[in-house]
């Protein structure tokens, strides 16, 4: 009897994992497949938005569609980090990043940040560059205008 129970019970799993994927598993996953390939490669803004209106501090979210981000150190093809320019435009491909109050590195890897700015309206540049803060160039970044709201 229990090798008859055991039996049963082998049979019973090995048709639960031959079992396709329900219409809702089957949809989701095609949504998501069709959500990656509807983004190019590049970077983007996840929050604010381009034309937004914000308040201090300013919340920030880095993506990133075909590369990897990971901290700054070593170049590895296909890697890299985000950077912010504030009030500025894209760096060219090949030429390393600047640090300074414009130019913010994002070295550890962030996927996020905060920023304080003056009110009124400002751009954002996001640049990916590699471990070594070497841009990637146009390609690989985006602007965005936002404004600033003042503090009543």
């Amino acid at each position: 009897m229990k090798k008859l129970s055991l039996l049963f019970l082998i049979v019973l799993i090995a048709q639960g994992c031959n079992q396709k994927p329900s219409n809702e598993t089957a949809q989701s996953e095609t949504v998501a497949v069709a959500e990656k390939q509807s983004k190019p490669d590049g970077v983007n803004f996840v929050f604010p938005k381009n034309g937004e209106t914000v308040n201090n501090p300013i919340l920030v979210g880095f993506g990133v569609v075909g590369m990897e981000v990971e901290p700054a150190g070593q170049v590895k093809e296909g890697m890299g980090h985000h950077h912010i320019v504030i009030d500025g435009q894209f760096i060219a491909e090949g030429i390393i990043v600047p640090a300074d109050s414009t130019h913010i590195h994002y070295g550890k890897g962030q996927l996020e940040t905060q920023l304080e700015l003056s009110p009124g309206k400002h751009t954002l540049t996001m640049q990916f560059a590699d471990g070594v803060h070497k841009s990637y160039g146009e390609t690989w970044s985006k602007t965005i205008e936002i404004t600033v709201a003042e503090v009543e």
